[in-house]
């Protein structure tokens, strides 16, 4: 019997316990807490761009918001997750109430724009960070996440492009609302 415990393999373990295979460096898990935040404000700010175009009568504008944001709030479960799976302890950080009023409808998208902006920039440092670490783990889960944030990227470029040739004409903007829906 004492033979058979010292040939014990011993693994690694999270805080909490959990085995893991390899362990991960603190400053890509802090950057990885910092993009779950973007990634839960993203949401509650597409959340709040989906009722400024409701109190407008904009529902087309508020149905692609409302999704936006409900992409959004499961991309910071999948980013968890992540966490969970790496054996990581998952800190929620505070949320700064989103912003709730804009001028215009091309405001708005603009924001989304620049908001979408931010998120890509966050993961383009996940990813280097994750690289400089040798940790092929998260740079294989990133790959897809980089795909779809440059077409989302793409696709808020394309409809500002649209609302910005629309020069805030009704009839133009209730057609684009209308495309959303």
């Amino acid at each position: 019997m004492t033979e058979a415990i010292s040939n014990r393999t011993i693994v690694n373990s999270s805080p909490a316990g959990r085995a893991i295979a390899q362990p991960m460096e603190k400053s890509l898990v802090e950057l990885l807490y910092l993009h779950l935040t973007a990634e839960r404000h993203a949401s509650a700010q597409y959340f709040a761009m989906s009722i400024w175009f409701a109190e407008r009568d904009l529902n087309g504008f508020s149905s692609f918001y409302q999704k936006e944001s409900l992409s959004e709030h499961q991309h910071a479960v999948n980013f968890s997750n992540y966490l969970v799976s790496r054996g990581q302890t998952v800190v929620l950080h505070d949320l700064v109430a989103p912003k709730q009023q804009w001028n215009s409808i091309e405001e708005v998208i603009a924001d989304s724009f620049q908001l979408e902006a931010d998120v890509t920039s966050s993961i383009h440092q996940l990813y280097a960070t994750a690289e400089r670490s040798s940790d092929t783990r998260t740079t294989v889960f990133l790959d897809p996440i980089v795909e779809a944030q440059t077409k989302s990227e793409d696709e808020f470029a394309h409809i500002l492009s649209r609302v910005q040739f629309a020069k805030s004409q009704p009839s133009a903007l209730l057609i684009i609302d209308g495309e959303l829906a």
